[in-house]
């Protein structure tokens, strides 16, 4: 097996710089002790991050083929190694995370270094000054330009300076900020100022919920992390930008949530205390591990532990979206925009509870009002795509379908937007179907369609053969969407059908009556 050629030889990771052509690896600048074999382990991820890289893989890469050893012991022993230097742990992944059954994969953000220039001394034939006369100024006149120009450069560097100090101060107060908010008891001291600092810049990015945003705010965390092992806030902030990475981000859910439930067990191993920890362990317990009962538990801790938590209360609210508890829900989401007005995450999840527990008028408005006052963010278009189908706007649906997708850079969803609007043009609201119903097909065996997606299009059809066979399949891939199915008015023609009751009875989610 080779490696890209391109692979820089230099490339830095938390606190660690791993020079690629020496085969050493750095901390802070100083020489970490790895033995060979991890090393190449090292490579091999470095090579292909994000990647899950097999036994197999690393056996082929790691041994010449004519040599015979214990390769399971060899491989194991290697990664255990590289854990060891690089201060990381199975349980609880910062850089190395074990996929069962299929391998390994590098999780932590890289960064490629651009080694020095090397410098090379020329010798020149000393000239004869110029005529001084053909000097562009003279040497008063230079003088007085810097008596001139001085004065500026030094009032730019103190308003930077002074702009700096501000926005490291605010950051530092973070007013009326759900990601930093928390009751006078939790602490959130880190072991030392820097990875405090980490952790503020991650919450800022975190909060601009953009896929940018969110990979720069797990890199963040994750460096907070290597300087204080032990700084519970920054677990919890890597479990939260894991729980959005796989709805602003094409990351699959099931990569998405095992990370972010890792950290967040992490995070209340650390500080029991912490509602914020409490509200992400909440979350991923829901969403990834479909268990209802537990997250219900975590999040009346984690409001019991900070009722004036906006977060807690955000996402308890969507939680009893969910499952059909609709007024619950708008009460729940009113408190969490009680305690922070100005969250345009909290507004627009408020917009779509209005709108399904029957405020129709109110929500959609909302969401328009969001759409309108910041276009680059993702979750008004994705909520009034389905307020545009609800109303029969199908040209409006394929507006904001297609805008979501630019925005989440979904190419193969720009794919079925076109095949949409062809099959409206030429068939109307069944064209339309029809040909996303084709489409998700073909996507699907690929991995660019999931299989709740393609039911939910035949359910709509009337088509409920494949609507279930399709709901069965989203079942055994554990897709995320399912665990909302009881709150998708898609599936209303499959309520009394008994294969449907199955489905629910195995998700522990009450029966539409």
């Amino acid at each position: 097996m080779h490696l890209a050629h391109n692979l820089n030889p230099l490339i830095r990771f938390g606190l660690f710089e791993a020079d690629l052509r020496s085969g050493e690896l750095r901390k802070n600048g100083i020489k970490v002790k790895i033995q060979d074999l991890p090393f190449r382990a090292l490579r091999l991820f470095l090579s292909r991050p994000n990647e899950v890289l097999s036994r197999d893989e690393f056996r082929r890469y790691l041994w010449p083929e004519d040599v015979f050893v214990d390769f399971d012991h060899g491989i194991s022993s290697a990664i255990n190694r590289l854990r060891d230097a690089l201060g990381d742990s199975a349980d609880n992944p910062i850089f190395v995370e074990t996929v069962e059954r299929r391998g390994y994969r590098w999780i932590a953000p890289i960064h490629s270094v651009t080694p020095p220039a090397r410098l090379e001394v020329v010798r020149t034939v000393p000239r004869a000054p110029e005529p001084a006369a053909e000097l562009p100024m003279t040497v008063e006149s230079s003088r007085w330009r810097w008596l001139f120009v001085l004065p500026i450069a030094v009032v730019a560097l103190l308003l930077a300076a002074w702009i700096f100090r501000s926005r490291l101060q605010s950051l530092k107060s973070v007013p009326k900020s759900p990601a930093i908010a928390q009751q006078p008891s939790e602490t959130r001291q880190a072991a030392n100022a820097e990875a405090e600092q980490f952790y503020l810049k991650g919450r800022f990015y975190w909060e601009k919920r953009t896929p940018d945003g969110l990979n720069k705010a797990v890199d963040y965390f994750t460096q907070a992390i290597v300087r204080d092992p032990n700084y519970a806030p920054a677990y919890v902030g890597l479990a939260d930008s894991y729980n959005l990475l796989r709805e602003y981000t094409k990351m699959p859910a099931s990569e998405a949530y095992p990370r972010a439930l890792a950290a967040a067990k992490r995070a209340v191993e650390l500080n029991d205390q912490s509602s914020e920890a409490h509200a992400a362990l909440a979350f991923a317990l829901f969403y990834g591990n479909w268990d209802a009962a537990g997250a219900d538990r975590e999040f009346r801790r984690a409001i019991e532990l900070n009722p004036k938590s906006a977060p807690a209360h955000h996402w308890y609210a969507t939680y009893l979206g969910a499952l059909n508890r609709r007024s619950e829900a708008v009460a729940e989401i009113e408190r969490a925009q009680a305690l922070d007005p100005a969250s345009k995450s909290i507004l627009a999840d408020k917009g779509s509870l209005l709108w399904s527990s029957g405020r129709h008028d109110e929500g959609a408005t909302l969401l328009r009002q969001l759409e309108a006052s910041d276009p680059e963010f993702v979750s008004p278009h994705r909520y009034l795509k389905s307020i545009c189908y609800a109303r029969q706007d199908y040209a409006g649906y394929l507006a904001e379908w297609k805008r979501e997708a630019i925005l989440m850079k979904d190419s193969p969803a720009l794919k079925l937007v076109v095949a949409a609007q062809k099959g409206l043009a030429a068939g109307g609201h069944t064209g339309m179907l029809q040909n996303m119903l084709a489409l998700e097909k073909k996507l699907y065996p690929q991995g660019l369609s999931s299989a709740f997606a393609v039911a939910e299009t035949a359910a709509l059809l009337g088509d409920k053969k494949n609507a279930l066979e399709y709901l069965k399949l989203a079942h055994a891939n554990h897709e995320e969407n399912l665990i909302q199915i009881e709150n998708d008015t898609a599936f209303e023609s499959l309520y009394n059908d008994d294969q449907y009751k199955d489905l629910m009875a195995q998700l522990k989610l009450p029966v539409h009556p």
